[in-house]
């Protein structure tokens, strides 16, 4: 098949040379027609040799890199990638685990296959797409589902996304389901819940939250369902409250509680902004989770959200406990390790507060970081005991 060639201007090549998988509108000379957004393209170096095979995109990332072999993107290439995606879970333990029933299956540039999710949720897929690129695929992708899951494989739902609607690749689809996570049950809704219907990448620091549990008063913010809060309390806290704007989630958060038999008088959910909650009620909890959403998707948008991360972790530690736990995080990809830090050094300063680092968080093995692009490693936290 005929694709519109990409090529790039002299030493633009260096990044794809390394298997970085993003191509920038900056390093493109011309293009041999204007593709439409989400056509695949053929990348070209100054001297003509070909390079790579992608997605084009309308954005400062032009080309999203699919494969650096001169191949058909046909059933057998997508039963390769997904097979390998697979093989990467099953060898972290995920695939046949009895009491975690949920994680990612694809996380796009982790698994070689840029803005592509695909999360599993028992016997559903969730799928994800960050470009429209994938929709001429998929049926491949479906079919290299099914040939990993067999009959297993129930429902097929691909989640609207940038410029993609919603639809399911199977026929009398669940539109809601439960699954496990680390023996905790979660009702999961595919179709209105925020990503793929749960923050699948927070597991392991959960885990750590439960195990640091036993006998405190823990603060969930931003608890959306409640994933923190249910293993608090499932790991003997002595009382959770639950801080979200958005009544549906703790409408869902409840749901969940029930499923666990943990809606006892140990927990309290609260709807409020979480500032305003902090500033009144912080110094209560020997524990506080700050998660909040990504506070930049933009570079344009980085100095701002450093800022924001800074005023909310200062007012946490002004008004938490002597010696208590402050788990905060960060999920933006365009605020790196180093700034986050930088931004919660800067609270610690403001708010007066002598703080030690206990614990580096980072997303789970099921959200592997590819090794050639480093903007895979996007969600960073720590674990702050606050003097």
């Amino acid at each position: 098949m005929e694709y519109p060639n990409i090529i790039l201007k002299k030493d633009k090549d260096r990044s794809l040379l390394r298997k970085h998988r993003w191509v920038f509108s900056g390093a493109i000379a011309e293009t041999s027609t204007e593709p439409e957004e989400g056509a695949v393209v053929n990348v070209y170096n100054a001297q003509g040799k070909f390079l790579a095979r992608g997605l084009w995109g309308k954005g400062s990332i032009s080309v999203r890199i699919l494969t650096f072999e001169d191949e058909r993107l046909n059933q057998d290439f997508w039963n390769r990638k997904l097979e390998s995606a697979y093989r990467c879970r099953t060898n972290s333990g995920l695939t046949e685990n009895q009491t975690t029933t949920l994680y990612r299956l694809v996380h796009g540039e982790g698994d070689d296959l840029p803005g592509l999710i695909i999360d599993m949720y028992e016997n559903t897929a969730v799928i994800q797409p960050h470009t429209p690129g994938y929709a001429p695929f998929w049926e491949l992708i479906q079919g290299a589902l099914q040939q990993l899951y067999k009959n297993s494989l129930k429902t097929v739902f691909v989640k609207p996304h940038y410029k993609v609607d919603a639809f399911y690749l199977t026929e009398n689809p669940s539109k809601t389901g439960l699954a496990k996570e680390n023996g905790i049950q979660f009702h999961i809704d595919w179709e209105k819940g925020q990503k793929t219907g749960f923050f699948i990448d927070q597991r392991d620091n959960r885990s750590l939250l439960g195990n640091l549990s036993k006998g405190k008063s823990v603060l969930n913010t931003f608890c959306y369902t409640g994933g923190f809060s249910l293993y608090a309390l499932k790991h003997g806290a002595s009382q959770v409250v639950s801080v979200d704007s958005s009544a549906l989630a703790l409408e869902q958060l409840e749901e969940n509680l029930k499923l666990n038999q943990l809606n006892g008088n140990r927990h309290v959910a609260v709807k409020a902004d979480v500032l305003d909650y902090l500033k009144e009620e912080g110094n209560q909890y020997d524990i506080i989770v700050l998660d909040p959403p990504a506070f930049a998707k933009h570079m344009s948008a980085r100095h701002k959200a450093v800022q924001a991360y800074k005023r909310l972790n200062a007012q946490a530690m002004r008004n938490m406990k002597k010696g208590g736990l402050l788990f905060t995080f960060s999920c933006s990809q365009v605020v790196d390790k180093s700034l986050f830090n930088g931004a919660v050094m800067a609270a610690a300063i403001e708010a007066g507060r002598s703080v030690r680092i206990l614990h580096q968080l980072h997303q789970p093995a099921d959200h592997p970081i590819n090794i050639f692009h480093p903007e895979t490693e996007y969600l960073k936290g720590l674990v702050l005991f606050v003097e």
